[in-house]
């Protein structure tokens, strides 16, 4: 008995009330004005220390918080809270995603207009996040360089459901041979014109234009909403 068209079935319907739940969210935190990005990778690329370097320096100008998706553990939020902001650990116990009913549930008692940052790190993982809507502004896969420059040819699916490249650890490009020519080549070929950012969360190297990055759509999307009568054009 062949099962596979129920199951392409059961996955599409799956889908489609994710991406149905991901256009709420994504109207509500428009009309709360909070800008959301979701951080996708595979395991070890240093996000998570990128993330806490980023919410301890947004801090000084802006209100921030960050949702963490793991299996199991809140060591990553424990983590975070570390930089003194709102944090909420997602455990999807054997789900290596999350999914925009995750997001809606970890966000509904908090006060999102006193937000202008929403931080959501996925899973480690560079499969399954790729499908999932979860309502965010932008998506950015992040990479590092110990981990090889053909990443983005290895799984070009979430290179080209993300709007921008992080290429994280370049601290170690000298000590692991990392190609930056070769690296670029490979998302040129993948997604062709992809921002990409390079950055250390150790050093410090390149935060100020990871920084930037951010704030520059943040501004940019404070402006559209305002000039849409308070609602950002859909994009």
């Amino acid at each position: 008995m062949n099962l596979q068209p129920r199951l392409v079935e059961v996955r599409q319907k799956v889908l489609k009330q994710n991406d149905l739940l991901a256009s709420t969210l994504r109207q509500r935190f428009r009309a709360a004005g909070v800008y959301v990005v979701s951080l996708v990778s595979s395991p070890g690329s240093g996000k998570t220390t990128l993330l806490e370097r980023t919410l301890s320096l947004l801090l000084s100008s802006y209100q921030v918080a960050a949702l963490v998706g793991d299996l199991a553990t809140d060591n990553d939020a424990i983590r975070l809270a570390r930089a003194e902001v709102p944090v909420r650990q997602i455990s999807t116990g054997t789900l290596c995603h999350l999914d925009a009913a995750m997001v809606a549930n970890a966000v509904e008692e908090w006060d999102l207009e006193k937000l202008d940052f929403l931080f959501i790190e996925n899973v480690g993982n560079l499969v399954c996040p790729s499908s999932y809507d979860l309502g965010e502004n932008i998506r950015l896969v992040l990479f590092s360089v110990t981990e090889g420059e053909d990443k983005p040819l290895k799984y070009p699916t979430i290179f080209n459901t993300s709007d921008a490249t992080v290429i994280t650890k370049i601290d170690l490009a000298a000590a692991t041979e990392f190609n930056r020519h070769t690296a670029f080549t490979s998302i040129e070929c993948v997604r062709p014109g992809m921002e990409i950012v390079e950055v250390s969360a150790k050093t410090g190297q390149g935060l100020e234009r990871w920084l930037g990055f951010l704030e520059a759509r943040y501004t940019a999307s404070a402006a559209n909403r305002r000039g849409k009568g308070g609602r950002e054009e859909a994009g």
